[in-house]
């Protein structure tokens, strides 16, 4: 069968730009999908054709099987590609495209049914001789049976969403007196995210490490390993960083892992990309019989670029060409493991107020220079551009960074180089946090479990306020008195004065609370900030910043209402605020709750008239299709709750109100 003419790719972001770079590259044409939302989205802007399939709610748009495969059919494409996420993995949308005649580029509707739900997976694989956890994966769903069966298992257990991925519907039950709510918030959040409130048990394997095995089949039958991921750094159960090939990989444990996953595969008649995720223990030297088969991802996954780095292989074209009818062009024996990568995931979220979810526009995006979409020391797989806005409708990752390199060192020290040199303003985001992980002693030695992070998250996240410079930089940018980079020489003597050096009052927004700096302005770039002297010279990309006979490199983004501070791999944003204002939030104290991010009201936990103790749950909100908690700051009692279960709300937004304080 001959390559196809043109795909339409039912994804949007990261994922779809990636299927496009590689069809580009291959002569195939590509039509984008796109929500209101998306309408000047990167991956619209790359495609040569792009249809609007709804509004920007994922349930109106990209989950609209109909309407994507009705534009598929109108635009003449040949083929839909699923990306990963939204329909990649619903066998229904399979079955609907084979029925127009389009092809589905990814495996068969049956492969996908059979991996889908994690209990039939689970007794499936026992059939096919791949180890399995010992856990509950039957139907019966009272919870107390459930309970009496996580008894049997003996805790620390997981219960997990049957239909869930991404961590979603995952949580962690450490002592039985936890299990009722755990399991009721599992059921939710598999119902709000698949649509299946059903859940398994399953023991949790203590110091467990999370490694997955990269597969690949064809309609002849043939189905290979490309060796294996390290997916063990994970954070609420979705992975941070990946890297390939795994830490202390043994010869006979890789081939044991490669064998049982190609089983795995072939025990449902599997072809094109797929994943076998295993459960590993990793409290000792990694063995033949320590790992057991976890679930199965029939699509093409997040990280697979780090595949790509070790094999050499392009893995949207191997889709592509598995797809269009032709056969594997490799054997098992021809496949060579070459070097090491890793991936770090940069997503707008808060790592100091707990990985919340964050939005805003990228006023500043700015990335090593590197590949994009395709092999190369340092690659940058991103579905955004400068200027884009980072929205509460979808997932809030902005980029990947992968690296490669020959040694596992030398890729670390490749990543954490990227991280800190990477810069992101407008958006809240977790860079530092990885470069402080692409740093973290444990991880450095290759001592790697999915409790790394929880237990040495202080360490990983900052403690300090900003710096000196930061702030001093932050509050000269702010009053619009960084040096002018116009050759005109007049330019130079801006802070000139006949009658003195002129002093400027700047109100900077530094962490909770306004700071008052005092700027004095000379000549030449010369400044007195707070008492402190300093000059600032233009470089091409940013100010040399000189103090004391010390030197150092920074770069400022400023906008309407902030100013941005690059400086020894970390950025501080302050918020240029008027010195004449009141600080309405702390003048509330703990009377008001807000939104502290955009999201859906999940559960209102309290009324009107509730005495409350501080640290009470008052309601759970849900943004990207995680659960956050909002708890009292202090004891009171609810005034008013201005907000009902399953409203839409703002960041920001006045959720409740308690009674104040008496004097």
């Amino acid at each position: 069968m001959a390559m196809f003419q043109k795909i339409l790719i039912a994804n949007r972001g990261e994922i779809a730009c990636r299927v496009m770079a590689t069809a580009k590259r291959l002569g195939v044409k590509t039509v984008a999908v796109y929500s209101d939302a998306d309408a000047n989205a990167k991956h619209v802007a790359m495609a040569d054709e792009a249809v609007r399939i709804g509004p920007a709610d994922v349930a109106q748009s990209y989950l609209q099987a109909d309407r994507i495969i009705a534009a598929a059919t109108a635009i003449g494409a040949d083929a839909i590609h699923p990306g990963y996420g939204f329909l990649s993995e619903n066998p229904e949308f399979v079955e609907a495209v084979a029925k127009t005649g389009l092809t589905f580029i990814g495996p068969s509707a049956d492969s996908i049914r059979a991996m889908g739900l994690k209990d039939a997976a689970k007794a499936l694989m026992v059939e096919a001789g791949v180890p399995v956890v010992p856990g509950y994966h039957g139907a019966d769903q009272d919870p107390y049976m459930l309970a009496a069966e996580a008894e049997k298992i003996g805790y620390p257990v997981l219960i997990k969403a049957r239909a869930g991925g991404g961590g979603k519907g995952m949580r962690l039950v450490e002592k039985p007196a936890d299990f009722p709510e755990m399991l009721a918030a599992a059921q939710r959040e598999g119902l709000a995210s698949f649509g299946d409130p059903v859940c398994l048990i399953e023991k949790y394997i203590t110091r467990p490490r999370h490694i997955e095995v990269q597969v690949f089949g064809d309609t002849q039958g043939d189905v290979v390993h490309l060796f294996e991921r390290d997916c063990s750094l994970q954070r609420r159960h979705q992975k941070v960083i990946e890297e390939a090939p795994a830490p202390d990989m043994t010869d006979a444990v890789r081939a044991a892992m490669g064998k049982a996953a190609v089983e795995a595969a072939k025990a449902v008649g599997y072809f094109n990309a797929g994943t076998v995720e295993f459960i590993v223990d990793g409290s000792g030297p990694l063995r033949t019989d320590g790992f057991w088969f976890m679930e199965m991802n029939t699509r093409l996954q997040v990280e697979h670029p780090v595949s790509e780095a070790i094999t050499g292989l392009d893995f949207v074209e191997l889709q592509l060409n598995v797809a269009a009818g032709q056969p594997l062009p490799f054997t098992q024996d021809d496949l060579v493991l070459n070097g090491w990568s890793m991936e770090a995931r940069v997503y707008a979220e808060d790592a100091n107020q707990g990985f919340l979810p964050a939005t805003g526009t990228l006023h500043q995006l700015k990335f090593p220079t590197g590949s994009e979409f395709a092999l190369g020391d340092v690659r940058i797989d991103s579905g955004v551009s400068g200027g884009d806005e980072i929205s509460p409708w979808y997932d809030p990752m902005i980029a990947k960074v992968i690296v490669h390199a020959q040694t596992r060192e030398a890729a670390r020290g490749l990543l954490e180089a990227a991280l800190e040199a990477s810069q992101i303003a407008g958006c809240v985001t977790n860079i530092e946090f990885l470069a402080a992980l692409a740093r973290n002693e444990d991880f450095a030695a290759g001592r790697v479990d999915t409790d790394l992070i929880a237990r040495d998250l202080d360490s990983l996240i900052r403690q300090d306020g900003p710096s000196e410079l930061a702030v001093t930089l932050g509050a000269i940018a702010a009053g619009g008195l960084l040096p002018n980079r116009s050759a005109d020489p007049w330019d130079a003597y801006q802070g000139m004065r006949l009658w003195g050096t002129a002093e400027h009052i700047v109100a900077l927004g530094v962490a909770d609370h306004d700071q008052t700096v005092r700027v004095s302005v000379h000549s030449d770039g010369n400044y007195t900030v707070n008492g402190l002297s300093l000059s600032i010279a233009p470089t091409p990309d940013g100010w040399r910043v000189t103090t004391d006979g010390y030197q150092q490199n920074a770069q400022t983004v400023v906008t309407q209402n902030s100013v941005s501070v690059f400086a020894n791999g970390q950025c501080d944003t302050f918020k240029i605020s008027d010195p004449l204002a009141q600080d309405d939030v702390q003048a509330g104290g703990g009377d008001f709750v807000m939104a502290p991010m955009p999201g859906l009201v999940a559960q209102v936990l309290v009324a009107k008239g509730d005495t409350l103790t501080a640290g009470q749950d008052l309601m759970i909100l849900e943004a990207m299709k995680m659960e956050h908690r909002l708890s009292a700051q202090r004891d009171g009692v609810v005034a008013e709750v201005l907000v009902t279960a399953g409203e839409q709300v703002s960041d920001g937004v006045l959720l409740l109100q308690l009674e104040p304080e008496d004097d």
